[in-house]
């Protein structure tokens, strides 16, 4: 059976989201500066179907923590689409082809059928986390689960014990509101890696039972 991990990029101030999170701002007001750090490298651009693109150590980074998943876990802010009961029409931020490209299980308490596009195979999961995980991990088989986010979801993981290895990417901004990652829980981690990269830090810890 695989590991489980996650990996969040956090603000200085340990915000994971901006205030005023909505579907047209689903990251919240300033939050898109948490991930633009990623946009310009050749790894996260193939990974979207583009060319081109920066080569380094965050590149290296995003190449190894994306390396052998074969499943992800998110909730349902993340897929998006509103609260409440489905509306079908929405099918996710990522447009034709996601870039996953294996299977993801999304929280919900509302049902929907399984939705494919491209080499993604959406399934909603009604009954709870741990049913995700298991759902997710005979899916993977021997590869890793990633739970994805958003924070409440990683924040659910970290609580049941569930998380294997927590990664990190500390952006030196402050956002001053938002969605914290550690409201409410406090894990044990333990330290594995610090990468100091052009304009952010990639922060390893291996989470402690």
């Amino acid at each position: 059976m695989g590991m489980v991990s996650s990996q969040l990029s956090i603000s200085l101030d340990g915000y994971v989201a901006g205030p005023e999170q909505s579907q047209q701002d689903p990251l919240g007001r300033g939050g898109l500066r948490l991930h633009e750090w990623v946009f310009g490298l050749d790894t996260w651009r193939a990974q979207h179907g583009l060319s081109g693109g920066d080569r380094g150590v965050d590149a290296d980074v995003v190449e190894e923590m994306t390396r052998d998943i074969g499943a992800y876990v998110m909730g349902r802010r993340m897929f998006g689409g509103g609260d409440g009961a489905w509306d079908e029409s929405w099918q996710g931020w990522w447009g034709d082809d996601p870039p996953f490209r294996t299977p993801v299980f999304v929280l919900s308490h509302h049902p929907r059928a399984p939705l494919v596009m491209g080499g993604t195979e959406f399934r909603f999961v009604t009954d709870g986390i741990e049913s995700a995980l298991r759902q997710a991990r005979e899916a993977a088989g021997d590869r890793r689960v990633s739970i994805a986010g958003g924070a409440s979801t990683v924040r659910q993981y970290l609580a049941a014990g569930f998380v294997d290895t927590l990664q990190l990417h500390l952006v030196p901004i402050i956002l001053g509101a938002g969605e914290r990652l550690f409201d409410g829980i406090e894990p044990r981690l333990e330290q594995v890696s610090v990468v100091a990269g052009p304009t952010v830090t990639h922060l390893t810890y291996r989470v402690l039972r």
